[in-house]
């Protein structure tokens, strides 16, 4: 072939290359439903959803999945936590009215992805690129967010299906860099004898919360988590979140090195599903309750990227 007629046969290649890279880019918005949709998987709630949960609680007990957010609590860097208490009134403490009343105040100082919360569709993207397409140039702002914001999400009342991948897997706590995707999940759902529906809040245990105190410089450092494939079927079953007792839900280090949490943008920018972290399932767990009434109402904060939560589980 000829110098000229080969650099022309690369050009085109490259063209045709650049232009496949740029369909599979695009792929994933306009959203499954619909171009002007904010909410993602939320739309897969509904009042029977919520009236078919309420048949799941048996014994009434209810389950805490916040932990507790404080100044010590392991955060990814350079997030953290302050609180400052202050009296009431001209601030001396000076009792008010006839009645000498008194109390105080808090104001707080923290970033709201610290502790156990919830990642809304405006946190990770492709390329500045967020769920259904919306670009980060027409939505964020200093001053938060004009779209994709926590406090436009409706209560999150639904099954909640509980999948103990320690247990599953034999092991206490899962080992860091341990991930489990669609084979794995699918295996664990048989073996706890449920099956994963359209409009479920899904949560991991793999006794990766347990180090969160005694050895927080590795609970940051790595975790067992979700891969891709299991994230992408997941989403394909219709979930509206997915939560684990871990910080970041994702296995770490990534199965892929040269990717950066690419759970993240794959549920949250691709499928509009939401992330819970620090979910506390220990006690779930223990209790082998395999699925249950899942209530959250999540702190209405205008312009949120995230918040912190403590959602409720009841069996």
């Amino acid at each position: 072939m000829q110098p000229l007629k080969l650099l022309q046969s690369l050009a085109l290649a490259a063209i045709s290359i650049l232009a496949l890279n740029s369909t599979a880019d695009e792929a994933w918005y306009p959203s499954k439903y619909g171009a002007e949709d904010t909410l993602g998987a939320i739309n897969n709630l509904s009042a029977d959803k919520v009236k078919q949960a309420a048949q799941l609680v048996k014994t009434g007990k209810t389950y805490a999945l916040g932990v507790e957010t404080g100044p010590d609590s392991p955060a990814y860097p350079p997030r953290s936590y302050s609180m400052t208490i202050l009296q009431l009134d001209d601030g001396m403490g000076t009792p008010l009215g006839a009645n000498k009343a008194t109390g105080n105040d808090d104001l707080m100082n923290l970033w709201m992805g610290i502790g156990s919360q919830i990642d809304g569709l405006g946190h990770m993207g492709v390329n500045h690129v967020y769920y259904n397409g919306n670009k980060a140039s027409d939505f964020v702002t200093p001053k938060g967010l004009s779209k994709l914001s926590i406090d436009k999400l409706p209560p999150i009342v639904t099954r909640g299906v509980l999948l103990d991948m320690a247990k599953h897997m034999d092991q206490a706590i899962l080992p860091e860099g341990t991930a489990f995707n669609s084979t794995q999940i699918k295996s664990a759902a048989r073996e706890a004898g449920i099956s994963i529906e359209k409009g479920d809040v899904v949560l991991f245990h793999t006794g990766w919360l347990n180090i969160m105190d005694s050895d927080p410089e590795r609970f940051m450092a790595g975790q067992p988590g979700l891969g891709v494939d299991g994230a992408q079927y997941l989403a394909g079953l219709g979930v509206v979140a997915v939560g684990a007792d871990n910080w970041a839900l994702e296995v770490l280090p990534s199965e892929d090195p040269q990717q950066a949490f690419p759970v993240h943008p794959e549920l949250l920018a691709k499928n509009g599903v939401y992330i819970l972290e620090n979910m506390d399932t220990r006690a779930l767990a223990a209790d082998g309750v395999t699925e249950f009434l899942f209530v959250l109402g999540q702190p209405r904060f205008v312009g949120a990227v995230q918040a912190v939560i403590n959602p409720v589980a009841i069996h």
